[in-house]
């Protein structure tokens, strides 16, 4: 039950933090399709599938999900605020014209810093990756964890249907 806990919280981390950096400048509001895969440098979980050809890193199977996006999520942050319970906060923003970078720094389940870049050929389309170092805990314990999300998202139609916007948590 943890760790399906844990992957639904990561997910989504992963597309809103490759949904804030797809969606500046133009980005369109409405529903998203947001594929990534994770590569762990250092699982806290056994079971992962190994790398062909690489003893140092385990692979999760690649993620598919539909996120929606408000025009008032883009005014107010260029797009949904990753979702990490409050942990996580991005410092450092540097955007550009096609793309962004900036710092993710996570206090409370996951600890640590991360990074995150993205870029975009066109309003429709964007793809980057967020890298994170730290500890996750686990239990009464926690466990280092390093990890390499890359994303690619895309644009799907105005009307986000019965999916629903992440609502902004208030800061603690």
């Amino acid at each position: 039950m943890q760790r399906k806990l844990f992957w639904i919280g990561f997910a989504a981390c992963a597309w809103a933090a490759s949904m804030l950096a797809g969606a500046q400048a133009g980005r369109k509001p409405g529903l998203w399709e947001v594929t990534s895969k994770t590569t762990w440098q250092q699982s806290p979980f056994a079971g992962a599938t190994q790398e062909p050809g690489d003893s140092s890193s385990v692979s999760a199977a690649p993620q598919t999900t539909v996120v929606c996006l408000t025009q008032e999520m883009i005014d107010k942050y260029g797009g949904p605020i990753p979702q990490s319970h409050n942990e996580c906060q991005l410092s450092n923003v540097n955007r550009t014209i096609k793309g962004m970078t900036a710092d993710w720094v996570c206090n409370g389940r996951l600890n640590g810093k991360g990074s995150i870049q993205s870029s975009w050929t066109d309003d429709n389309h964007s793809s980057g990756k967020v890298h994170f170092s730290g500890t996750m805990q686990m239990g009464a314990g926690s466990r280092p964890v390093e990890w390499t999300n890359q994303f690619t998202s895309s644009y799907k139609k105005p009307n986000c249907g019965s999916v629903k916007p992440d609502e902004e948590k208030p800061a603690q």
